[in-house]
């Protein structure tokens, strides 16, 4: 069971990650951001290997499910995102 819960808790951590890379990468739209800056930005430990790790595997799921774009080194918000980001404020 104690697995169960760890899993549970990393996918709320992931969430997590998740909705404050979003909510910082909408903020700055239409200033392109690299993942370097978001991390540097976001984490409050710098040199913690975990919060990169956990930038980065935000950043890439975003991308996955089509929130974010990640082409070279920038990310940036997609339009889907912008959309959604614009209801919410309506």
């Amino acid at each position: 069971m104690e697995n169960r819960d760890d899993i549970r808790r990393t996918g709320e951590e992931d969430r997590a990650s998740e909705s404050v890379v979003l909510q910082h990468v909408l903020a700055l739209h239409p200033t392109a951001v690299t993942v370097e800056e978001l991390v540097r930005e976001l984490g409050s430990d710098r040199g913690s290997f975990a919060q990169r790790d956990a930038i980065e595997r935000a950043v890439r799921d975003l991308a996955g499910v089509g929130l974010l774009h990640h082409a070279e080194r920038l990310v940036l918000p997609s339009r889907a995102a912008l959309r959604f980001d614009e209801l919410l404020g309506e």
